[in-house]
């Protein structure tokens, strides 16, 4: 008898081949509540606050940018956490804010979650094993030993072999780098359609981070995964992602395939974001006094007009200040919102 979720994965595969869209974000807006002393409310947090753009099935995109531009908050509205405050997630043809109960419990079989922190993901009482069968038995894969084989091959994929030796360990018995592939196998398990990867080698040592992407490329390309790729670090991308998008105060200000936006970055965010790029070569230490002064704007209350503008070197008197910018496209396929690139 086919279980919930094989009958799921069914009706998505129809699905796809009727939809080259996988994912479709149109003027997103994610306001948190901020309340006086738990009373009156006092203000909005705009975490995300007009975002868009399209995903196609298979493809990979970088969503970069520092801490506190809303980067995470827009990785949970697409895991299906946070619930929009305004615009729409359109997830293979259904809008997720249309969803009943059931509907998005089968939506989140179809994303996987990849943490920052595999250490804290990780529940340090369960078995390999255990971590691994959870999702199945939530799923719906009443079968023993299907769970078991598929464990075997997901343990075999993310190359934690032999799977004899790691099946029965604990968390805490494994290194970093590890623990990371556990998190990556248990977001493989329900072979999703969408992998969310927060920061996945952020808290890994510099000798394993290449590794661990390049496993991720390799199950994406096997898989035919669309994968999203939330990091602050430009210089990881260019080891997994397609296209980039650059991310600041709650906008997206630039959009475009990651080579070019890498070799020819158009916003000044986005220049300064690879100005502070960590190099090796100390003879590329001047390129830091490139990076902006100041903070990042709150996003209770932030600036009229372009929110980069008060620690932007090139901002336009009048305009920038004034006037929320449009998105351009100064060469093809390449998108920036700012207003140095009106026609």
């Amino acid at each position: 008898m086919m279980t919930e979720i094989q009958e799921a994965k069914k009706m998505s595969t129809k699905i796809k081949e009727k939809h080259e869209v996988l994912l479709s974000i149109r003027d997103l807006h994610v306001w948190y509540e901020l309340r006086r002393f738990g009373f009156g409310l006092a203000g909005h947090v705009k975490a995300v606050d007009g975002v868009s753009f399209e995903l196609e099935a298979g493809e990979t995109v970088a969503v970069v940018g520092e801490s506190g531009c809303g980067k995470s908050t827009l990785m949970k509205t697409i895991l299906g956490i946070n619930i929009p405050t305004a615009g729409e997630l359109i997830f293979e043809g259904k809008n997720l804010a249309k969803l009943t109960s059931n509907e998005l419990q089968k939506y989140r079989f179809e994303i996987g979650y990849v943490q920052q922190d595999p250490y804290a993901a990780l529940p340090p009482f369960m078995s390999i094993q255990q971590i691994l069968e959870e999702p199945l038995l939530i799923s719906g894969v009443k079968d023993k030993d299907e769970r078991l084989e598929r464990i075997h091959k997901i343990m075999s994929e993310v190359k934690l072999h032999p799977v004899d030796d790691f099946i029965h360990k604990f968390p805490h018995m494994l290194s970093g780098g590890q623990q990371q592939r556990v998190v990556i196998a248990r977001a493989m398990i329900l072979e999703p359609n969408l992998i969310v990867a927060d920061e996945p080698v952020s808290m890994l040592d510099a000798s394993v981070r290449v590794e661990i992407l390049k496993l991720l490329r390799a199950l994406q390309e096997k898989h035919k995964l669309t994968v999203i790729y939330i990091t602050h670090d430009l210089s990881t991308v260019k080891y997994f992602s397609a296209r980039i998008f650059v991310m600041y105060a709650g906008n997206l200000v630039e959009k475009s395939e990651t080579r070019r936006l890498l070799e020819n970055p158009l916003h000044p965010y986005t220049m300064a974001l690879l100005a502070a790029t960590s190099d090796p070569d100390a003879a590329n230490a001047e390129t830091f006094k490139d990076i902006p002064p100041g903070e990042p704007p709150s996003l209770v209350n932030p600036p009229k007009g372009c929110r980069f503008h008060p620690r932007c070197a090139k901002m336009i008197q009048g305009v920038c200040d004034e006037k929320e910018p449009i998105e351009f496209e100064p060469e093809p396929n390449h998108f920036v919102a700012c207003w140095l690139y009106q026609p």
